[in-house]
């Protein structure tokens, strides 16, 4: 906390004294709550889509690949 009472304006360190710190703390959180709620929703879309995919399959509609030997 020293070395923080020398680099910080008197603002900025009565600012963190008076609100505790807990500011930065508080919007991490808020940040990661968001990027988690982004990521599960497009994992959500992303295996909703693969099951109706799977259901709705026709295997008339799909080619006949068959992958070549390899040569090793």
């Amino acid at each position: 906390m020293q070395l923080f009472n020398l680099v910080a304006c008197s603002t900025c360190r009565v600012s963190m004294i008076e609100g505790g710190g807990d500011a930065a703390g508080w919007s991490i959180f808020a940040l990661l709550v968001v990027i988690v709620a982004m990521l599960s929703g497009v994992a959500f879309f992303m295996i909703r889509i693969a099951r109706r995919e799977r259901e709705h399959f026709d295997p008339t509609l799909s080619d006949d690949y068959v992958p070549s030997k390899s040569s090793s």
